[in-house]
């Protein structure tokens, strides 16, 4: 089994980031494999309505240019997928929101290929929108007919500069409960 953590946020080792890797420790400590995609900062482009990867059907993005194909691959191969994001203008960075319209776009294009695969999102937010954002990603699960999972709270951690989500302990123990509950859907499904 292997989940993948998707850091949306510019900041390579921001709040978005802590969050993801402290849902990542928890996973490995419960014995499944993780990987790590920094994709905020990235250059990466939104979907451009082409429906090329309808007619073609070879689980890619014609826009073959950014990183967009290589970063789907890797959601392919996991069998589980969080997104984290941290919150932009009361929802989640242009770099996400490029990656769940193609993901989207391109998984449901060739057959569905994110189905039955378990996700959840991660929103770090200095205040509000937070929760928008976190149904921005959850959408992109759902219509793709994955299991989404849940926490002790929203999957929220609350701070504004790097490192502040620490001092956020429930948002914290969210994302460790976050992983406690991935890891066991993950070994119902795949164990």
């Amino acid at each position: 089994m292997k989940v993948i953590g998707i850091n949306g946020s510019p900041r390579k080792e921001g709040n978005t980031s802590i969050m993801l890797k402290k849902t990542l420790s928890i996973l490995e400590s419960e014995g499944i494999e993780t990987g790590f995609i920094q994709l905020g900062g990235e250059n990466i482009h939104g979907c451009t309505a082409c429906y090329q990867c309808s007619k073609n059907k070879d689980k890619k993005c014609a826009i073959g240019k950014d990183c967009f194909n290589e970063i789907f691959a890797q959601m392919l191969d996991a069998d589980g997928i969080v997104i984290g994001s941290p919150t932009y203008f009361a929802d989640v960075t242009t770099e996400i929101k490029a990656l769940i319209d193609r993901a989207g776009f391109v998984g449901r294009a060739n057959g569905n290929l994110l189905k039955h695969k378990v996700g959840a999102a991660a929103v770090a937010v200095r205040r509000g929108g937070g929760i928008h954002a976190f149904d921005t990603i959850n959408h992109l699960f759902l219509i793709s007919r994955m299991f989404v999972v849940g926490s002790s709270y929203w999957n929220l951690g609350l701070g504004g500069k790097a490192g502040d989500v620490e001092n956020d302990m429930e948002g914290m123990t969210t994302m460790e409960h976050l992983g406690e509950s991935m890891a066991l859907l993950l070994k119902k499904l795949y164990g």
